[in-house]
């Protein structure tokens, strides 16, 4: 049976390749957007497979279950699960507020803890599931959280909800074999229009590593936070 894949902010950059990618590989594949229009533009740069348009805001978890109840009722449930979505809040560290911090927080790691809270259990009582949460260099310790203050912040927290996420597969594997695996990524310095025009790497080559997590057999990571396909420090 052909499985799901959802791609959060699947309608450009590295989301889109992510979207081509699968469907390549003959996934059915849901293209989470902002507004349907976005997603139809976006749909005129893939050719053949199975893609279907579900408009999900990321503002407010409302929406998002709204939105995810209204696609499983149409296409089953979620078997792999890619939280590619972000925003990149460039205010100053001594200009940040709480309502600023909090736009980032809630499209960076809220939405993937809604999505996660509401797919995760499924994948769990199928034993087969596959999280991967599109990350950043800027949200490791290990590389000194250097990006500006809100994105730094909510990607190190995106790499926490993961270690947890896979914690609680771990917990749930002691009572049979579980196929699940949680995973982050960061895609490193891409030419989007987040990462700018000066960046090395492509989108499509940016987009390699979550596609080789969604796809990969049954020994494959799992809890770890890799680049170009290798495990990195948190």
């Amino acid at each position: 049976m052909t499985k799901n894949v959802l791609v959060t902010g699947g309608n450009r950059g590295i989301g889109l390749e992510i979207v081509k990618g699968m469907l390549s590989k003959g996934y059915k594949v849901l293209m989470g957007c902002r507004d349907e229009e976005s997603g139809l533009e976006a749909k005129k740069d893939t050719v053949g497979g199975d893609l279907h348009i579900i408009e999900m805001p990321l503002d407010n978890e409302t929406a998002i279950v709204d939105a995810l109840v209204r696609a499983e009722a149409v296409y089953g449930p979620i078997d792999i699960l890619i939280n590619n979505a972000g925003v990149l809040d460039d205010t100053p560290w001594d200009e940040v507020n709480a309502e600023t911090l909090a736009k980032s927080m809630q499209v960076n790691v809220n939405a993937p803890l809604t999505l996660i809270q509401q797919t995760l259990p499924q994948m769990i009582d199928r034993g087969f599931g596959r999280i991967i949460n599109v990350s950043s260099s800027y949200g490791s310790f290990a590389e000194g959280l250097k990006g500006p203050l809100s994105y730094a912040l909510s990607k190190a927290a995106l790499n926490a909800l993961t270690v947890k996420m896979a914690a609680v597969v771990d917990e749930a594997s002691d009572s049979g074999s579980l196929n699940v695996k949680v995973n982050s990524m960061t895609p490193g310095w891409v030419h989007t229009r987040m990462g700018g025009s000066d960046a090395p790497k492509t989108p499509k080559e940016g987009a390699d590593t979550a596609i080789w997590l969604a796809t990969i057999e049954e020994g494959g990571p799992h809890g770890q936070f890799l680049k170009d396909r290798e495990p990195i420090d948190w």
